[in-house]
């Protein structure tokens, strides 16, 4: 252990003390797959001396094109070793999406799993400056210039050494936001690692408060008693790693404390295997995306209990959600399946702004939460919104501000603003302040799509629908679905003389787009409403696309 003194709040440095801590609980378990922290610390002490070896150094981005393992896991904690950023990287994405993402972010370093090998080898020429390919699983292909074999890696290269690291390394997310493509929102480790403790406590746990370096002694007292106790969090997390909820909610907050993350190693939501995993590790929290994640485990819970077969689940004791709101009609269904605490957080990537509990002994209302510290929200005219006024405003948030956007200080500028000599992020969020202080959500104030937790941009939708020459306009909406959150709907028209079956343009926008972000259903129509200044009047859409899906 470092002596506290000397202690950085950075996550490697972090991880690294509670490796020493505990080396013989369970950092990570992923199938039949578990690693102690003394075997996950050592793994990714290996893979950091190679990268140190390639050059990655303080702030060299470093992509993450996997699904959730523990491969994820430790290629990550490698390269914040390093002081390296790993780049979240939507295994979904096509060579298009590939190639931004990759050349926005500057990335140098990829690791990527022997499934994406076919997506990798038409992409690599087009990246220049990613020199170092890391094949995780099967046998790396030689046609691809720098790549080499994880499982090589760690057998033949040495822990790195430890090292002393800056608390304003950049640690860096992707996030769709409300409009074009997505961007790098930067945090420091410092403020970061005090956020997650933060959020460790406002979902009930016994942690002190980071901001103060002298809490680092009861902060490893807490850890070694829940090792003794056999008390340590055991969380599933079934949504994405690659996501904020998955990594900030599931990820970071368990191993800060010193549990043991669980991943299920395949593509693809499966109640079934979800419930099955959470009764055979014994997990105590899970982590899911709304509705979108809950309905299908509801609908499973019930179908066990219909034919006598129940799913155990006792060992649950909190179920935490983000991304899109999570109906209080499935979280009832939930708790007649078991007395689990339901922790509901709203928010975006640029910060938190409320959250909300139900039990079996507290119901609240869906879009109802409890304001976070430190949030505000701004009326039209710049002045806070009364409670009760019913005026509509734009919550701002404070505490865990980031830093910016990566290579756009116009939209960062934009989003991060200053108000009465504090700091806050905008990201876009609309809601009403309600008379006991509590704000209910209205949504984002422009027409971002979230589907199933996916932000979805009608415009670049639109802009690939508009690349087939049968279509002259299109305009993307979302509309409510209770599969998915929202649904994508286009409505379009065709050029004159034109047209083309609904199936066979969505088959061949395909090819263009990620499949999730593909219309589940067009309309077609004679023309597409504009105002006289070409402003796409997405209300008569989304009223038409309802009434086409309804129909």
């Amino acid at each position: 252990m470092k002596n506290d003194d000397n202690f950085e709040l950075h996550l490697a440095t972090i991880w690294e003390n509670i490796s020493d801590l505990i080396p013989n609980e369970l950092a990570c378990i992923s199938g039949d797959d578990k690693k102690t922290w003394a075997e996950y610390e050592k793994i990714s002490a290996r893979i950091a001396n190679f990268l140190n070896e390639r050059g990655v150094t303080k702030d060299t981005k470093v992509g993450l094109y996997l699904f959730n393992c523990n491969e994820y896991l430790t290629s990550q904690f490698a390269t914040m070793k390093v002081m390296g950023v790993p780049i979240n990287v939507n295994y979904r994405y096509q060579s298009d999406e590939l190639v931004y993402l990759f050349d926005n972010s500057d990335s140098e370093v990829v690791f990527f799993h022997e499934s994406y090998l076919d997506q990798v080898k038409q992409v690599y020429k087009k990246l220049p400056n990613v020199k170092t390919w890391i094949q995780i699983g099967g046998v790396k292909d030689p046609e691809i210039d720098g790549c080499f074999s994880y499982e090589e890696i760690i057998s033949s290269n040495d822990p790195m050494k430890r090292i002393v690291r800056d608390e304003d390394n950049i640690y860096m997310i992707y996030t769709g936001g409300t409009t074009g493509m997505p961007k790098g929102v930067m945090y420091n480790h410092g403020e970061f690692s005090v956020a997650m403790y933060g959020g460790l406590k406002s979902q009930g746990y016994e942690v002190p408060d980071m901001r103060f370096r002298e809490n680092i002694k009861d902060l490893k007292e807490i850890i070694m008693n829940k090792s003794k106790s056999n008390n340590l969090t055991r969380c599933l997390i079934a949504c994405p790693l690659m996501h904020g909820t998955g990594m900030f909610l599931g990820g970071f907050m368990t191993h800060c404390l010193g549990g043991s993350i669980v991943t299920i190693p395949e593509i693809g939501l499966n109640p079934e295997k979800i419930l099955t995993e959470i009764s055979s590790t014994k997990a105590n929290n899970l982590v899911i995306v709304g509705d979108a994640f809950a309905k299908p485990l509801l609908r499973e819970l019930d179908a066990g209990r219909e034919k006598a077969q129940p799913y155990d689940i006792s060992s649950l004791n909190i179920i935490i959600s983000s991304g899109v709101i999570w109906s209080a009609e499935v979280k009832q269904g939930i708790l007649t399946h078991h007395d689990v605490k339901l922790f509901d957080s709203m928010g975006s990537s640029e910060g938190g702004m409320a959250s909300s509990v139900s039990s079996r002994k507290k119901s609240v209302k869906t879009a109802k939460f409890k304001i976070n510290p430190d949030v505000i929200v701004l009326g039209d005219d710049g002045a806070l919104v009364k409670p009760g006024s019913g005026i509509r405003g734009l919550v701002g948030t404070s505490g865990m501000v980031p830093q910016g956007y990566y290579k756009d200080p116009k939209k960062s500028a934009q989003t991060f603003k200053e108000v009465s000599g504090k700091r806050y992020s905008f990201p876009g969020d609309y809601a009403l302040v309600e008379e006991d202080g509590s704000i209910t959500l209205l949504g984002r104030g422009s027409n971002c799509i979230n589907s199933a937790g996916e932000k979805i941009y009608p415009e670049e939708v639109e802009e690939a629908l508009k690349l087939n020459i049968n279509i002259d306009d299109v305009l993307v909406v979302g509309v409510d679905d209770d599969k998915f959150g929202q649904k994508v709907v286009a409505v379009a028209s065709f050029n004159d003389g034109m047209s083309i079956a609904e199936n066979d343009l969505r088959e061949e926008t395909k090819k263009h787009l990620s499949s999730y972000k593909v219309p589940k259903n067009i309309k077609f129509v004679d023309k597409v409403h504009r105002a006289p200044n070409g402003k796409a009047d997405y209300k008569w859409a989304a009223e038409l696309a309802k009434e086409f899906i309804n129909v």
